[in-house]
């Protein structure tokens, strides 16, 4: 062993005579879990690289390392204020490398140690250390004696419950005299928190430490007596399981001599109800063979509480029971349009669904796909569907699940196996043909236990579905009947599979009139009933309900239009309770039911101003106005894009220059304008994120006016994208676009050319009031929207 240099050593005089110097200056390795006391032998596996490299350096010179504890064990790389500062030092006495990098080692620790600064820590940690010698005792008092014993005879019974003493370990407690020592010894084998450990480990009074430790001894005896009670507890009832058995094997042969037939009547209640069930051949061949095995064995054996449950589920599925189709399209088309305003393209298919059914009896059940914001009626339009054709609905939600059972169910070999959501739905409504959603498809998960999703695309379609096996009953159950509707807010996280499969219905956001029209016909009765007022007690003005809809709520849906409503409600309410008479009329007093309004719609410009255009946004709450602001300034030629814009809108801002440049001449521009000067665009409300390709021709009209200082026509809004040709390329949303635009009080609005189709989206009476241009390209935007300089 080399010898280090004795200025900067320690010297230790071990049991057996040798001399081990500790040097001041140690490598350290910062272990996890586990506090290392003096004269503890215990390996470590190190697996860090800064580790790996102070054990090679131990290894290189004299094996001896300093041992700290991480305070947070989950750290992965820890800075020094993250270890305690009081460790032991301690000897590697073997290594072992093993084959995915890591070290083994064994260690035995020698003596406790301080560490009073880090002299390296970037490759690996080397400390300077300090003794922490345990304070001198004079003489040995009786009562420290009396200590010692005990706690060596409450070591022994410990060890003794844990099945971990022997002669050995009994010998040597006994035989150390230091009660620092004793402390060490005993407190390296209890079962201890890091924290308690540790402050074990900087305790320098050997007394107060055994004393502290005899205090830890205790509590660890009275938790292994209750666990060693436990455990004896645990063997006694498998023994009175067992006697039980062979009493039940006693009772049965019994019963047998004496011609008792309770099992055989269980038995034949299981044939009756396999008959009555109508199951198809293959279903009943498998039930009569469970029964089989059912009957031949003990009742009360492992097995026939699996076949039990089966059997169960086999006769309560509904193989054979249907509701009949109410066929009678016109009154059909009342039902639907007693719950549900407008919504004309999904009662369309519903319609065409039943004429079809009126025609072809055979007809398989369609797959749909209602896609649309929140709060648009799409759970609710499913139950409207099912009252309509007189069928059983059933609902499952599909968000968050992430395991393919829920879907296909557990295979019978798991204890408390069932089947999959959809053979329960069916088992719950007892038909065969129902209205089957399943909501939130669009926010299935998927981990290690399987891609629900994958598990959907036999059930959604019609070609596989007639033959649907669940792991659990693994026996083909036709689902051609069930007219599924699946719900979902976007399209894009379904897989495409899956999205193949289904018939999308794209249900848009309600417009403001809907809206209107939809809250005095649907949702003023509902929250007036609910409310326990009376349709005379409260009166809402139009002016009213379009103020709530626009400046308390923002939404595609209706959710937070009924809170309003529903909140006014409770209001007028709790009026009426305290003794006031009404009618209430809700008019221009809003503010006393709702409060300050929450939303304040963006208004028409002031004034025709150079570099300011007017352009349409689309978002799920529908459409708004987007204007977008462009200044040139002295500089070197840099475009400047501010607003929380997208990278496609960026993009569009890159192609409105790019135009811009390509047709100085015919806009009048210097060939060299973008030379000395800085373009600037900003787009308001810089805290919202915009993205989105359709306000190319916005940008491009107000980077042009900048330019050549031409104000822009206020009374115009366009929306369209822009390519370097000057091209307008179409977009979507033209409907909710071209509403806000008359919101606004903006009548007129230029559109891409190929959207002009779009525009039959629109209500006849609101398309009445606006002017649409369509164009083409971008310089016959410019020849609308360009006013004269002033």
């Amino acid at each position: 062993m080399a010898q280090p240099d004795e200025e900067n050593t320690i010297s230790l005089l071990e049991d057996d005579g040798e001399q081990i110097e500790i040097p001041k200056l140690l490598p350290m390795i910062s272990v996890r879990n586990v506090v290392v006391f003096p004269y503890m032998i215990i390996p470590l596996f190190v697996a860090r690289d800064k580790s790996v490299r102070a054990v090679d350096t131990a290894m290189s010179k004299d094996r001896l390392v300093m041992l700290a504890t991480q305070k947070d064990p989950s750290e992965e790389h820890p800075a020094p204020e993250d270890i305690y500062d009081v460790g032991t030092a301690a000897i590697i006495m073997q290594t072992l490398k093993l084959p995915d990098g890591r070290v083994k080692i064994l260690v035995q620790g020698l003596e406790k140690r301080r560490i009073a600064g880090y002299r390296a820590r970037k490759s690996m940690f080397r400390v300077k250390i300090e003794p922490l010698p345990d304070k001198p005792i004079k003489r040995m008092t009786v009562g420290t004696e009396a200590l010692m014993r005990t706690v060596c005879e409450k070591s022994e019974k410990l060890l003794s419950l844990q099945g971990e003493l022997n002669i050995d370990v009994s010998s040597i407690l006994t035989s150390i005299t230091d009660p620092g020592r004793l402390a060490d010894v005993v407190s390296s084998n209890l079962r201890l928190k890091i924290p308690e450990s540790q402050s074990l480990l900087m305790m320098v009074d050997p007394k107060k430490r055994l004393q502290r430790v005899h205090g830890y001894l205790n509590r660890e005896l009275r938790v292994s007596t209750i666990q060693a009670k436990i455990q004896s507890k645990v063997h006694e009832e498998i023994s009175k399981t067992q006697h039980d058995y062979f009493l039940r094997e006693q009772l049965r042969a019994i019963r047998d001599e004496l011609g008792d037939t309770d099992d055989r009547e269980e038995i034949l209640e299981y044939r009756t109800k396999i008959q009555e069930a109508k199951m198809p051949k293959e279903a009943e061949k498998e039930a009569l063979k469970q029964l089989k095995r059912l009957e031949q064995m003990h009742p009360d054996a492992g097995e026939a509480s699996i076949i039990r449950p089966y059997l169960d589920w086999l006769v309560e599925v509904p193989w054979s029971e249907s509701t009949k189709d109410v066929l009678d399209v016109k009154k059909a088309q009342n039902i639907l349009d007693e719950d549900h305003y407008n919504l004309s393209q999904v009662k369309e298919r519903i319609l065409e669904y039943l004429s079809v059914r009126k025609l072809n009896k055979k007809m398989k059940g369609p797959i749909l796909c209602f896609v649309g914001p929140p709060g648009v009626g799409k759970t609710s339009l499913g139950r409207s569907i099912a009252r309509a054709m007189n069928r059983k609905f059933v609902r499952i939600s599909l968000g968050g699940v992430r395991d393919e059972a829920e879907i296909r169910g557990h295979r019978r070999t798991y204890i408390g196996a069932l089947p999959g959501r959809i053979i329960q739905g069916l088992k719950q409504c007892k038909t065969n043909n129902p209205i089957f959603m399943m909501d939130e498809v669009d926010k299935i998960g998927a981990d290690f236990r399987g891609d629900p999703a994958a598990a959907l695309l036999e059930i959604l379609d019609p070609e596989q579905n007639f033959s649907f096996s669940d792991h659990y009953l693994n026996i083909p159950f036709d689902l051609s009947k069930v007219l599924f509707i699946t719900t979902a807010n976007t399209i894009d996280p379904i897989p495409s599979a899956l999205t193949d499969r289904m018939e999308l219905i794209e249900i848009a956001g309600y417009t403001e009139e809907e809206k209107l029209v939809i809250a005095k016909k649907f949702l003023l009765p509902r929250q007036i009933k609910e409310n326990g007022l009376k349709s005379k007690d409260i009166v809402f003005s139009d002016h009213a309900l379009r103020k709530i809809i626009t400046h308390y709520t923002q939404e595609a849906g209706l959710r937070n239009l009924e809170r309003e409503i529903g909140k006014i409600c409770r209001k007028t309410a709790r009026k009426i309770a305290e003794g006031q008479k009404g009618p209430f009329r809700i008019t221009a007093n809003l503010h006393l039911f709702l409060g300050v309004p929450k939303y304040l719609p963006e208004l028409e410009q002031e004034i025709h101003e150079v570099g300011v255009a007017t352009g349409l946004a689309w978002t799920q709450f529908g459409g708004e106005l987007l204007y977008v602001e462009a200044s040139g300034m002295n500089g070197k030629g840099d475009l400047i894009l501010t607003g929380q814009l997208g990278d496609v809108m960026r993009e569009s801002a890159q192609a409105a220059l790019t135009y811009a440049r390509s047709h100085v001449q015919d806009l009048g521009i210097a060939e060299d304008f973008y030379k000395d000067l800085d373009i600037h665009i900003h787009v308001p409300s810089g805290a919202i994120p915009k993205d989105g390709p359709s306000a190319g021709i916005t940008m491009a009209s107000a980077l042009v006016s900048a330019l050549t200082e031409k104000p822009i026509n206020r009374d115009v809004a366009m929306t369209g994208e822009i390519t370097l040709r000057g091209r307008v390329l179409p977009i979507g949303g033209l409907k909710e676009k071209a509403l806000a635009a008359l919101r606004a009080k903006i009548y007129t609005v230029i559109i891409p050319d190929k959207n002009e189709k779009d525009l039959s989206e629109i209500p006849k009476n609101l398309r009445k009031k606006l002017r649409f241009i369509p164009v083409k390209h971008m310089d016959e935007v410019l020849k609308v929207v360009l006013l004269a300089k002033k």
